[in-house]
């Protein structure tokens, strides 16, 4: 038998999962919660130590749930880009910038501005959640920080560090989010330059690894603060939701992993062809798999609009939640009139505006909590079907859907989103897909599976189909229409709002 521990860093805490690779059998999950510090106007900071004390309590949790055994290998996947500043030895200089943080909008903006050939992979500029704007940032408001900053990282680089003592970026992530070039396996001095951080280079990861690659065996220190019995290697992994397509095994072009939870994550393998595809992040070449392109859509917010709703602002605890979700599923799609807007932290695709907010049209002294609760469901789903129809509307066929994510527990979300988007949707059953995704990057590290396609394949979580409605997706064809309108109406109103709010921060 071969045991292998995955980790998944998201946006609320550390999930970690054993498995038994040569079985292909999940044995035991634990999971460990951590603060998120949000500062108006569109700032979010976590505490990398956090993590790392989170990360104890889950794999202590899941080990002795799994019966201790002796681990042979470790893959970590984390949300991106989450970017850390720390000195060589790995010591945070400040708190960590979470990748919803929005505060770099302006330099994501100036990207756009600039031509290079390597800004073609990334849809012609670098999006505000992306490490280089935040990079810049640092660089023009905190340039003490910056001075002092030996390393600026992804969560995912600061992990591995503390796991094995070494320095190293996961080509994934440097392909998707840092401007690495992978025809010529380098960054672009150049390109740094133009952004204001000639330096940047010279702080990142310095070796970049390839998913499923072996990093080093993980330190006497980290074993004993994780109680991990064993020596294990640690092999590089990547972006959450990106791992996921391994544990769904959306590997072909045409396949599309949707991943619904705190943000929405949608991941296309599309052909090498060099077909333009606007409005979506990439396509990058050879990001996932040699030989294809990997489009990344999305929105920023969408179950953090919900929760925002459902928690913060009504105040309800888990029983109120779950009688709200049945109220507002009573209410039919449009019967509210009202109709939400998603943007509470910016549109990531296909708008690609960081400036974009929510907003509620048509209230009226009639409307209550389902009402709103259920008009806050649309415009999500609206978001992820606007998604969908701008991708098939420049000529991408989807060929099979797979859905995942905390919207599988959340029955109405789910069933809006699949209506919304109008196709037929694989729906993983009740399974971690990034943690199964490292899982098959840990295998192939072991040398059990010669390739990732091949483990993906061996460790594939099973999953139902479901069908949209017809009637109820006729009613969101119209809904998507209203809602591109008021955006397109909106969208002055809401930049000017955006900026006020961030001249009062």
């Amino acid at each position: 038998m071969a045991f292998v521990l995955s980790l998944d860093f998201g946006t609320g805490g550390v999930r970690a999962g054993v498995f038994d690779v040569e079985d292909r059998r999940l044995i035991a999950t634990a999971e460990s919660a951590y603060p998120t510090r949000h500062i108006r106007p569109n700032r979010a900071e976590q505490d990398p130590l956090d993590w790392w004390d989170a990360a104890a309590r889950a794999v202590r949790g899941a080990v002795d749930a799994g019966g201790n055994p002796v681990v042979d290998a470790i893959c970590v996947a984390t949300f991106s880009s989450t970017v850390v500043l720390a000195d060589r030895a790995g010591s945070p200089l400040c708190p960590a910038i979470l990748w919803m943080d929005a505060r770099a909008s302006t330099e994501a903006e100036l990207t756009g501005t600039i031509a290079h050939p390597v800004l073609a992979m990334s849809g012609g500029a670098d999006a505000v959640e992306w490490l280089v704007p935040k990079a810049m940032w640092m660089a023009r408001h905190q340039p003490d920080t910056w001075a002092r900053c030996d390393v600026c990282c992804e969560a995912l680089d600061w992990v591995n560090f503390r796991l094995t003592g070494t320095w190293a970026g996961s080509r994934m992530i440097a392909i998707c989010k840092w401007n690495y070039d992978p025809r010529t396996n380098r960054f672009s001095p150049d390109l740094f330059e133009a952004f204001g951080v000639p330096e940047l280079a010279a702080k990142l990861p310095g070796e970049i690894v390839a998913i499923g690659r072996t990093l080093g065996r993980i330190t006497a220190e980290a074993a004993s603060h994780l109680g991990i019995r064993g020596e294990p290697i640690v092999v590089q992994g990547g972006i959450d939701a990106h791992m996921g397509t391994f544990g769904a095994a959306t590997l072909d072009a045409g396949d599309v992993l949707f991943i619904g939870g705190t943000s929405n994550v949608f991941l296309m393998q599309v052909a090498d062809d060099g077909a333009v595809i606007d409005g979506v992040w990439g396509p990058y070449p050879d990001a996932l798999i040699d030989g294809l392109r990997l489009v990344e859509a999305g929105q920023v917010s969408a179950g953090s609009v919900l929760a925002w709703l459902s928690d913060t602002i009504f105040g309800l605890d888990d029983p109120g939640r779950r009688a709200l979700w049945r109220e507002a599923a009573a209410v039919a799609p449009g019967d509210t009139g009202l109709l939400a807007l998603d943007y509470f932290m910016g549109n990531r695709t296909p708008y690609r505006d960081a400036r974009l907010r929510g907003a509620v049209l048509g209230l009226s002294l009639s409307h209550d909590r389902a009402s709103l609760y259920r008009a806050a469901v649309t415009s999500v789903a609206l978001g992820a079907a606007n998604i969908v129809a701008d991708l098939r509307r420049q000529g991408q066929v989807v060929r099979r859907l797979v859905a995942a994510g905390g919207m599988l527990r959340n029955a109405l979300w789910l069933e809006a989103t699949v209506d919304a988007m109008g196709l037929p949707v694989q729906v993983v059953e009740g399974e971690n897909l990034t943690l199964h995704g490292c899982a098959a990057a840990a295998a192939v590290g072991l040398g059990l599976h010669p390739d990732l396609r091949a483990a993906a394949r061996a460790l594939q979580v099973s999953s139902t189909l479901r069908h949209p409605d017809e009637k109820r997706h006729t009613r969101y064809v119209s809904l998507l229409s209203e809602y591109r309108e008021a955006t397109a109406l909106l969208q002055p109103v809401l930049h000017r709002l955006s900026d006020a709010g961030s001249r009062d921060s």
